[in-house]
């Protein structure tokens, strides 16, 4: 999976996960079909009772390139995600989007995010390296993203500065071999796990700077029990990973400057 070259990408989803977004799809999907008009965009609505699921059925009546799943009920932004990839790895496409509605992830950047994964094999938008910012965010909600990051870098080992970034590509190949029968995170903890699996499976994973903007419209998805989650599961893998690398160096005391 890593060696190069890596084959062309020309089939790309657009995945857009949405609850309540009905006021700011229309403007998404617009903004990816005008900076990747090749791509395609599969909405994936949760039974969004202010009615995105109608305005995403009209969306997709106007233009063959749009495509709406619709799933019984909320069930958290991971199942989602995975109700999305295996609709487009079972159609054939080369590459998939993990894309917001809210106007959080500008589809300007998509250009730049795609030309990065023709030798990558994930590409993460990412906040946290040069060139990357957040627009309209208080001091509190970028504090807890560093920190929350920083926390999964060193308990984990990753060399990844936004692992709970949610604008990325993945290539099918790789999500085909990063074993997603048991993904069981819903919430923002999906992105660590999959960034986490990617990392464990040997995958180019790649950062490119991006303008993450708040948004404007409508309420935010991150809750208390979101939060806990992710430091539940992420808490519970750094433990399990040093353990493991604890008990490698125990049996090979040569290494045990790596500690």
């Amino acid at each position: 999976m890593t060696e190069s070259p890596r084959p062309p990408i020309t089939r790309v989803a657009v995945l857009v996960p949405t609850y309540n977004e009905r006021e700011n799809l229309p403007a998404a999907v617009r903004g990816v079909r005008t900076a990747v008009p090749t791509a395609d965009v599969v909405v994936l609505d949760d039974a969004s009772p202010d009615g995105t699921g109608q305005v995403a059925d009209e969306l997709a009546a106007a233009d063959p390139q749009v495509h709406v799943l619709h799933r019984a009920g909320k069930e958290g932004l991971g199942a989602a995600y995975l109700d999305g990839f295996r609709w487009a790895l079972e159609r054939g496409y080369d590459a998939v989007v993990e894309m917001d509605a809210d106007g959080s992830h500008r589809p300007e950047h998509l250009p730049s995010l795609l030309a990065a994964a023709a030798d990558a094999d994930a590409v993460i938008g990412s906040r946290w390296v040069p060139g990357g910012k957040v627009v309209n965010w208080p001091l509190h909600r970028k504090a807890l993203s560093v920190g929350g990051n920083l926390y999964v870098k060193v308990l984990l080992g990753m060399p990844i500065n936004d692992a709970t970034a949610g604008f990325r590509v993945y290539r099918a190949d790789a999500l085909r071999v990063m074993g997603l029968d048991d993904v069981a995170s819903q919430g923002y903890c999906f992105q660590t796990d999959l960034t986490w699996r990617a990392v464990r499976a040997g995958l180019r994973v790649v950062e490119v700077p991006i303008t993450f903007v708040e948004r404007e419209v409508g309420a935010s998805k991150m809750s208390r029990d979101i939060m806990t989650e992710s430091l539940r599961r992420i808490t519970g893998w750094g433990v399990r990973h040093r353990a493991r690398q604890a008990r490698e160096l125990a049996r090979r005391p040569e290494r045990w400057h790596e500690l």
